[in-house]
């Protein structure tokens, strides 16, 4: 069986904390590289906690944060397929208007320009960003750039701020079932 890389994009959202043990790992175990690059809070936090050490233990490469300088090489090999997972508020809606501030949003905005990849985003937000005004003009852009979002009550129920359903895990298998879905 040949190895597909999957750049895991995460951002600092609830579940980010458990993407190695829930996301990483799954991965490798259904046959994935996993190369990660992690928006600068994202990083920020996983650093903190050491979590950053135990996915670059687990993947065997460096995660990135901060990008690279233009005379070294890539640290991560092609990719084949983007999750952005968890994807805040923030950072769907940067994509969707195509602002690349950091270097895992610059990762997804050039492949979202170049569409040779299938990208696969789920959105971890609360009732209030989606009520925003500019929130389904974003899933609207990114929708119509060829992106799979992985929304509704089948992926994770919508609630207000600061109330999210006690005891209930993120549907982390579901997710990895739909990246294996639009990787075909």
């Amino acid at each position: 069986m040949s190895t597909h890389t999957l750049g895991l994009i995460g951002s600092a959202t609830d579940g980010l904390e458990n993407i190695r043990t829930a996301l990483v790992e799954p991965a490798i175990e259904r046959g994935w590289q996993v190369a990660v690059t992690l928006t600068p809070t994202a990083g920020t936090w996983l650093e903190d906690t050491g979590e950053l050490a135990r996915i670059e233990a687990a993947t065997g490469l460096p995660c990135r944060v901060a990008p690279r300088m233009p005379r070294e090489a890539s640290p991560h090999p092609p990719i084949d397929c983007f999750l952005v997972c968890p994807a805040s508020a923030n950072t769907v809606a940067k994509l969707a208007l195509g602002l690349a501030d950091n270097q895992a949003l610059t990762t997804v905005c050039e492949a979202i320009g170049v569409q040779s990849v299938p990208i696969v985003v789920f959105p971890l937000v609360n009732a209030a960003h989606v009520r925003h005004p500019a929130w389904n003009a974003h899933l609207a852009a990114l929708r119509e750039a060829g992106v799979h979002l992985l929304t509704g009550d089948e992926y994770w129920p919508l609630h207000e701020p600061r109330s999210a359903p006690a005891g209930k895990d993120l549907p982390w298998d579901k997710i990895l079932d739909a990246v294996e879905s639009a990787s075909g």
